[in-house]
């Protein structure tokens, strides 16, 4: 089956993109050029909000549900709630945003984030906190939304660099985050000492909606077109040699990353003797690291080399990554080697948006795009399991020979992507 070609994404209503009769297709007046590009800045800064929100909370959950007398097992179903959530909600909301429009799901599921908080500050028990988190879970599965957005925003050459800094966004709030929720913090205080942190992630889950209301214009006309259900999307995307093949790899090099987040601090322990404070400065040079590939160097590496070559390269020395880190029995090279990885992993998210969205027509990107999502949702249930499996089975380097092989593999799939696209450009 052949993929279908990358679109023009403006719309045909658009006057101030419409070619004149019998001339060559006129180019964006700077009005609208202006517009398009502080649209896209809204967006980034409301991923950075939310990922903030988000980010403040991650350190604190297992501190938080213990305060409700949750046990080890317990703690893992709050963090896994919220990736079910997302798993349920990528697809939908994607395919919503391409009927509907991108703006009038932004802001229903960013309003709802603020409600979500709310309710987990004033949770009375640990099982009202997963399913407060499962919900949550669903509100933040807007991502494919976000990317949609995006691709309707861009042209096709644009896309990656863009998609990175969606990514640069996402690596920030992940930085900044966690130091506001650890400031903020009593844990003390119990249950009330993780208030303070929830009523700002709610803040900025209301900062970013009002964002959303007054400031991001819609980027699609709607339809009346009855969305694609799951299935069918899932059957689209397995007939399609690259989304299929990219899915794929989403769904390695996801385990991978959520692998390394579950067992890092374990493996760190049993290794060096770590404690906290070494392992969140780790994670801070990740995110860093991260951040500074996506803003400065993403766009002119898929300039030159195009999406699929990046991929393939990001994915391998990802998987270069965790493969030194097992050889390694240096700790002064542990910051080098996660820094290294950083580099590969960075690049992997916006490259898969990037060659999705131009595989994909403008009215069916939503529903691919949150098919992806969802898979790396499913990723991030699966990838801790896995990882810790191995961590009790076959030591504290188990996890990182799994995520090797996962991200190689990943590598392998993307390999043939860059094939198929030369074979399809060539025909």
């Amino acid at each position: 089956m052949s993929v279908t070609k990358p679109q023009p994404p403006r719309s045909e209503q658009d006057p101030e993109t419409v070619p004149a009769s019998g001339t060559k297709e006129a180019k964006p007046t700077l009005r609208r050029a202006i517009l398009d590009n502080g649209a896209l800045s809204v967006m980034f800064a409301v991923v950075f909000i939310n990922l903030v929100g988000f980010g403040l909370l991650v350190p604190l959950m297992p501190f938080f549900a213990q305060t409700l007398n949750a046990g080890p097992w317990q703690v893992t179903l709050v963090f896994a709630a919220y990736s079910l959530g997302q798993f349920f909600a990528e697809p939908l909301w994607g395919a919503l945003s391409d009927k509907w429009g991108r703006k009038p799901v932004l802001v229903i599921t960013t309003a709802s984030n603020v409600l979500f908080y709310i309710l987990l500050a004033f949770a009375p028990s640990v099982w009202w906190a997963i399913a407060i988190r499962f919900f949550n879970g669903i509100g933040s599965g807007n991502v494919s939304c976000i990317q949609s957005y995006v691709s309707d925003m861009s042209e096709p050459h644009q896309r990656a660099g863009r998609m990175s800094l969606i990514g640069a966004a996402f690596s920030l709030g992940f930085v900044v985050g966690p130091v506001i929720g650890g400031f903020l913090a009593h844990e003390d205080a119990g249950a009330a000492g993780f208030r303070l942190p929830l009523f700002l992630a709610a803040g900025l889950s209301a900062v970013a909606t009002l964002g959303i209301l007054f400031y991001v214009r819609e980027s699609r006309v709607r339809t009346h077109t009855v969305p694609q259900n799951f299935r069918a999307t899932f059957a689209e995307a397995r007939r399609n040699p690259i989304i299929s093949r990219l899915i794929l790899a989403t769904l390695f090099y996801m385990a991978a990353l959520a692998g390394l987040e579950a067992t890092f601090g374990l493996w760190a322990k049993a290794r060096y003797e770590w404690g906290p404070r070494e392992v969140s400065l780790i994670f801070l040079f990740i995110g860093v690291t991260a951040a500074l590939m996506q803003v400065v160097f993403t766009r002119p590496l898929v300039r030159r080399y195009g999406e699929a070559r990046i991929l393939v390269l990001g994915l391998f020395v990802f998987g270069l990554g965790f493969f030194l880190q097992g050889v390694n029995q240096i700790p002064l090279l542990v910051t080098p080697l996660v820094m290294l990885a950083a580099l590969g992993q960075a690049v992997i998210f916006a490259s898969i948006s990037a060659i999705i969205s131009k595989s994909t027509s403008p009215d069916r990107q939503g529903a691919m795009l949150g098919l992806n999502q969802s898979t790396g949702a499913i990723a991030r249930i699966a990838g801790p399991v896995m990882a810790g499996f191995l961590f009790s089975q076959l030591g504290a380097d188990g996890p990182l020979w799994f995520c090797a092989i996962m991200c190689f593999t990943g590598a392998l799939l993307a390999l043939r992507v860059a094939r198929v696209e030369r074979q399809m450009t060539a025909e």
